[in-house]
């Protein structure tokens, strides 16, 4: 990685929006994806990414056609999963539903691939969460079969066999790029660098440098696996506006109710200002000024030696004004700040 080339993209849950007080439908909400897509290419960002949820208020249970619609409205940014439930999708629509992608896109798809920290697509689909390891093991070992061979004959104990499959329309030679999504798990991290495939490190919460015994690991493990150096990014939640105060407010505003859910559902602890305020100076959440976030992120960056940082831009009926300031902010200041405190490193490294 060079600080020129260091990406910055933006994540989406399809999390509804507010507009004056009013909530979106989720319609309204689709629609405005397209055009916070669009605006994300003008403002010089490099990659918009969806995710994968099937909840109320979630509205990016469709990626690959959704993205397709981006597609016709934007030429430049690359058009992304934040992550795919592998695990309860099936490969080969997969292929169909991404290659269909990258051909309307003129070669702009590229996937981050995750087991599901949500897991309401289990039992949607019909699948056991029992079987959680073997279904994402089995799946990602057809999907890269697919994508790196032309014919593929293949068995498993999840889905139908295939002798001799073609798949149409064909992505390119080695297919489009992958990303493996690891949250804690060491194990992920072996996985990716085993397929030679970029990691996303999922951090959202605690100081991001914990995951520094990661990136060690998953280089190891590339080596070891024959494979040459691949990127490594990171996702995490935050908001940028004009000013710190500004920011630190509307993020407040609008994460403290999600994450106060959130520890209901799953037993731990709920937001308090105190905390909040040390995930902003020390931990996972980038929200501030252009300055203060450019800051982070460039150490960050350092510090995890990555080439990719995505932002999660979107909470629960955070107002579309404040989202698209975000995304302005990002591309035309905090990006460029970025690189440019990475280039002044980089000279006195």
């Amino acid at each position: 990685m060079t600080p020129l080339t260091f990406e910055i993209g933006l994540n989406s849950f399809g999390e509804v929006a507010t507009d004056g007080g009013r909530v979106l439908s989720d319609a309204e909400t689709v629609r405005l994806l397209v055009e916070e897509a669009a605006l994300a290419e003008s403002s010089g960002l490099d990659v918009f990414s969806l995710g994968e949820h099937y909840r109320p208020g979630h509205v990016d249970s469709a990626a690959a056609v959704l993205l397709s619609a981006i597609a016709t409205a934007t030429d430049r940014i690359r058009l992304g999963t934040s992550v795919t439930v592998l695990s309860t999708n099936d490969p080969v629509r997969l292929y169909h539903d991404f290659s269909t992608l990258d051909a309307v896109s003129d070669g702009r798809a590229q996937l981050v691939l995750g087991r599901a920290s949500a897991t309401e697509s289990f039992p949607l689909f019909g699948y056991d969460l029992a079987d959680y390891e073997q279904l994402f093991e089995e799946k990602l070992d057809l999907f890269m079969r697919l994508q790196r061979e032309e014919t593929v004959t293949w068995s498993g104990a999840f889905r139908a066999p295939l002798a001799g499959q073609l798949l149409r329309p064909r992505m390119g030679d080695g297919g489009i790029p992958t990303w493996i999504g690891v949250g804690g798990s060491p194990h992920s991290v072996i996985r990716a660098a085993g397929y030679g495939l970029p990691m996303m490190m999922a951090i959202i919460g605690g100081r991001p440098q914990r995951f520094a015994g990661h990136v060690t690991l998953y280089r190891e493990a590339l080596k070891q696996a024959g494979h040459k150096a691949r990127p490594i990014g990171q996702h995490s939640l935050g908001l940028v506006a004009d000013t710190d105060e500004e920011a630190v407010e509307t993020w407040w505003e609008y994460w403290q109710p999600v994450v106060s859910q959130a520890a209901e559902e799953r037993g731990f602890y709920k937001p308090t200002r105190e905390r909040y305020e040390a995930e902003i100076d020390h931990g996972a959440l980038f929200v501030g000024s252009p300055e203060t976030v450019a800051q982070k992120i460039a150490r960050t960056a350092r510090d995890l030696q990555l080439s990719r940082f995505d932002l999660k831009y979107d909470i629960m009926h955070l107002p579309r004004r404040a989202r698209a300031r975000t995304i302005e902010l990002l591309g035309r200041e905090v990006a460029p700040r970025v690189r440019e405190l990475l280039a002044k490193e980089s000279l006195h490294g």
